[in-house]
């Protein structure tokens, strides 16, 4: 009994935690580039002076599904979507670099190349600043360029910069509080040449929508089972204490 109430209670905790979790994958699956995150959670026995019957329930390691959305074209000169593997690298309202497949860029008041979230979009030379009345264009290796729109007779292109185009392992990257993934080292991952971006598409989010809510009913009953067995065990307890009373 003692070991059922520590597995019941603690896992019902976690259910409930797991829920959290899938509920906001469900309340981003339409956000552009946006990464499910994955729980994982373990029995553990507990170290006591007494015999090793009671278990219970700890978050293991917190991940993401890296699994790629799906792409979809908006003509957009300034959205872009990874192909394939690859991040782009932002600078994060603390200051350090991080990480986003959220490709929907925009050009703040200040003539910054910014993604629409705010963050600063890193080149590989620092921010990428776009002067005014002009027609921007980026090529499949990040390469920002710009055409002024006030001439009567087009010119040639300007190059404004190259958006920094990163790859690093994905086991060594957690996402932060703002959703925007970083390396577990604090360091900066070095530029690779071998990403590659398509412009005028953006990616989606890969979450399943009609998964997760198979998997909130699925957590939902399981929390149920939790509280009964709880209740099973406070039921046992009562019995238990009547029969030492008759004795």
């Amino acid at each position: 009994m003692d070991k059922l109430v520590y597995t019941a209670m603690t896992g019902a905790r976690h259910i409930l935690d797991q829920q959290a979790t899938t509920s906001n994958n469900l309340a981003n699956a339409t956000t552009t580039g946006f990464r499910a995150q994955i729980d994982a959670f373990r029995a553990v026995p507990v170290v006591s002076e007494g015999l090793p019957t009671r278990t219970f329930v700890v978050a293991d390691t917190v991940g993401a599904d890296f699994r790629a959305g799906p792409i979809e074209t908006t003509g957009r000169s300034l959205d872009v979507a990874i192909k394939g593997e690859g991040w782009l690298a932002v600078q994060s309202t603390d200051g350090s670099e991080a990480y986003t497949r959220n490709g929907s860029l925009k050009i703040n008041e200040n003539g910054m190349l910014q993604t629409s979230s705010g963050q600063m979009l890193q080149g590989e030379n620092g921010p990428i600043a776009v002067p005014p009345n002009m027609d921007i264009s980026i090529s499949a290796d990040g390469t920002v360029s710009g055409i002024d729109n006030g001439q009567t007779q087009p010119g040639p292109a300007n190059v404004l910069g190259r958006i920094k185009l990163v790859n690093p392992p994905t086991s060594g990257l957690v996402r932060g509080d703002d959703g925007l993934f970083r390396q577990n080292s604090g360091e900066p991952a070095a530029a690779d040449p071998n990403v590659r971006v398509a412009e005028g598409c953006l990616e989606g989010s890969n979450v399943n929508p009609v998964d997760a809510m198979v998997n909130m009913i699925a957590l939902a009953r399981s929390f149920d089972t939790q509280m009964s067995l709880l209740k099973n065990a406070e039921n046992n307890a009562a019995k238990a204490t009547q029969i030492l009373a008759l004795n």
